[in-house]
């Protein structure tokens, strides 16, 4: 039954407007709104519902990633839209918040941001 479904994930958000500005215009993503809450409409198909919550808390770990074929490019391209990197203590990272794990193994490089109301997300090489 759940295999022929076409599953989506979701999160909340305390501010939609914000959102929709953040996701549609800063990052470039197709987004539609319907009953109060935003639509992403990912590569392939894919779809994430961001739906209205009052007492939204952040999640504390990354709950979008998106993978990419220059990361230097697409940082620099989030950077001008005025979106910060994060910088975790203790996790190595270049001068622009990118960071660059010293072998394979230990993953792609990758770079943190949050939304406009705190859920995390990530840019990765891949």
């Amino acid at each position: 039954m759940f295999k022929e479904s076409h599953a989506f994930s979701g999160f909340s958000s305390n501010d939609i407007p914000a959102c929709l500005d953040f996701y549609g215009r800063k990052l470039g993503l197709e987004v539609s709104e319907a009953n109060g809450m935003l639509t992403l409409h990912l590569r392939d198909g894919g779809r994430v519902l961001i739906y209205p919550k009052p007492d939204h808390i952040p999640a504390p770990y990354t709950v979008l990633n998106f993978p990419v074929d220059d990361i230097d490019k697409a940082v620099d391209v989030l950077l001008a839209a005025g979106v910060q990197l994060e910088r975790y203590p203790g996790i190595p990272h270049d001068e622009r918040g990118i960071v660059r794990p010293e072998r394979p193994e230990q993953g792609p490089p990758i770079a943190w941001f949050r939304d406009p109301v705190g859920n995390i997300l990530a840019v990765l090489q891949g």
